[in-house]
């Protein structure tokens, strides 16, 4: 289903492919151009091995994609559950933007975060952990401090990531 109304007169013109759509039932959560959401759809495929969890995001049909909020809850709260158990530099770095990216949806898809029970002491083994020839194995970072850039990333990307 194209939808018109989002058109600029440059995208008429030139006959640009719009974006796609993100929806949890009639609300739209994200209407990203179709290489960003290329890239966050092969990045879900990606984290759905990794966690070996389901996402509930589903495929993308016509341009639109149907998230399952049940489904989705557990893959936002195994995510995250994840990336405070790692503290590899490199992890880290490859999987914020992602992690920033599904707050962002969970948030718009009134997913409720128990930041409290995710700052505390991580349950289970840490993993990812990065070893350092200069100061040894480092370590999370404890209670709330852990959350407080990728809380910042997810707003500012809230921010730009039309609906």
């Amino acid at each position: 289903m194209i939808r018109l109304d989002t058109l600029t007169c440059r995208d008429q013109l030139k006959g640009v492919a719009m974006g796609q759509y993100f929806q949890m039932g009639d609300e739209t959560l994200w209407n990203p151009s179709n290489g960003a959401s290329r890239m966050f759809q092969r990045q879900v495929a990606v984290f759905e091995s990794e966690l070996g969890l389901p996402s509930g995001i589903g495929p993308m049909e016509n341009d639109e994609c149907e998230i399952d909020p049940i489904t989705f809850a557990t893959f936002v709260h195994a995510l995250l559950a994840q990336h405070r158990r790692t503290s590899h530099a490199v992890v880290l770095a490859l999987s914020e933007g992602f992690t920033a990216t599904v707050l962002v949806l969970a948030e718009r898809a009134e997913i409720t975060t128990d930041w409290a029970q995710l700052g505390t002491t991580p349950e289970g083994p840490r993993e990812d952990v990065q070893v350092s020839a200069l100061t040894g194995m480092s370590t999370p970072a404890e209670g709330d401090g852990w959350a407080t850039g990728l809380r910042a990333k997810a707003r500012e990307l809230s921010r730009r990531m039309p609906r």
